[in-house]
């Protein structure tokens, strides 16, 4: 069948919306119209080359839609059934699956490559293959992937928003409740308060930080922040390195979560460690180009001041476990997702919509896909 999706072509092109083929579903394997994308940095590090992934590829890792039929063996969702993605895979029985760490499936080893769970493609463009991120490519109107990349979601639960709880939503708050370990009590930081770091800095409020310090150089996001539970802000890691001494009478942060689009060795890891206290901990959410390697840190802290340094990939989330929470803390008023949602565009304004995210204009921008 034939299907309009956004494919980028090479590094540092821009995204070309055009009519591309799509094979039918295999075994195992689901056909969903999306209804909406969730316009995430990472798809970006796909032009920037800070993620390394083949090209052409159709981007989109987070979205919302129906399923509009399945392929043979297929059982955990039927056609009609509203689902969003997950851009980890878990297919239950793996180590990592098995002891509850799920976004480190075994079936996203070749994640970058876009190429199926069994690695051959679904879309072709210009007569060649067609890879899509992370198994997925909701920026097209149409899909294949596994079941095993699918979570059946409500039909009262709004699409729109229900897309971004396919990744930036749970990256953000599984960082804080998962990875950092937030308590009540605790001064945490955030740094970057973008799609992922709004997100974190509801974990930390839903999980009981007394102080919630954000820091970010745009100052219509240092004040979105405080809708979401930030009590405190700050344009840099200088300021917010006296901030919270202040705050903490120098005893400084319980823990800090990074979460910036680009995440730098000595820009962003080096200060975020000497803002934390004696057991502190720091999470890199972010993402680093590829090709770097270099932070300089001081090796004694985390030694004599029992330091923590640790990455985080969906924030450590369960997906079919965590997402359905998120929906619940949602029902209930204790997470807050229309609010994230900055402006929507047609799959035609792709480019601007990215440009809006890089220019700090918009927290969350999503695709609306043509369903009439």
């Amino acid at each position: 069948m034939r299907t309009k999706a956004a494919v980028m072509w090479g590094r540092d092109e821009p995204w070309t919306v055009e009519e591309i083929e799509l094979d039918p579903p295999k075994a195992g394997e689901v056909l969903i119209r999306w209804h909406y994308a969730g316009m995430c940095h990472s798809d970006d590090h796909l032009r920037t080359g800070d993620m390394g992934s083949g090209h052409p590829i159709v981007g989109g890792h987070e979205g919302a839609g129906v399923v509009e039929t399945v392929g043979p063996e297929v059982q955990s969702v039927a056609p009609g059934d509203h689902v969003i993605c997950t851009f980890m895979p878990n297919c239950g029985q793996c180590r990592w699956c098995a002891s509850g760490r799920s976004n480190l499936c075994d079936l996203g080893a070749n994640l970058m490559m876009g190429y199926g769970v069994d690695g051959t493609a679904r879309f072709h463009a210009r007569d060649q293959d067609c890879a899509a991120i992370c198994f997925l490519g909701t920026f097209s109107q149409y899909a294949v992937l596994h079941e095993r990349s699918v979570v059946k979601i409500a039909d009262d639960i709004p699409m729109d928003v229900a897309a971004l709880v396919s990744c930036g939503v749970p990256t953000g708050y599984g960082s804080a409740v998962h990875t950092a370990r937030v308590v009540p009590g605790e001064t945490v930081v955030v740094v970057g308060a973008g799609g992922v770091g709004m997100n974190a800095v509801q974990g930390a409020r839903i999980a009981g930080a007394e102080r919630i310090v954000v820091v970010d150089p745009a100052a219509a996001k240092r004040d979105a922040a405080k809708l979401f539970g930030a009590t405190h802000t700050a344009a840099s890691l200088d300021e917010a390195t006296a901030l919270v001494r202040d705050l903490t009478w120098g005893v400084m942060a319980d823990a800090a979560i990074i979460s910036v689009g680009v995440v730098k060795g000595d820009e962003h890891i080096a200060p975020t460690m000497a803002l934390v206290s004696k057991g502190g901990r720091v999470v890199v959410t972010g993402v680093s180009p590829a090709q770097d390697s270099d932070v300089k840190l001081s090796l004694s802290d985390l030694t004599i001041f029992q330091k923590e340094l640790r990455g985080t990939l969906f924030g450590a989330c369960n997906a079919r476990a965590d997402l359905p929470t998120l929906f619940r803390l949602y029902r209930s008023g204790q997470l807050k997702l229309d609010e994230l949602i900055t402006n929507r565009y047609p799959l035609d304004e792709i480019n601007t919509g990215y440009a809006d995210m890089l220019s700090g204009r918009n927290i969350r921008g999503v695709i609306v896909h043509d369903v009439s």
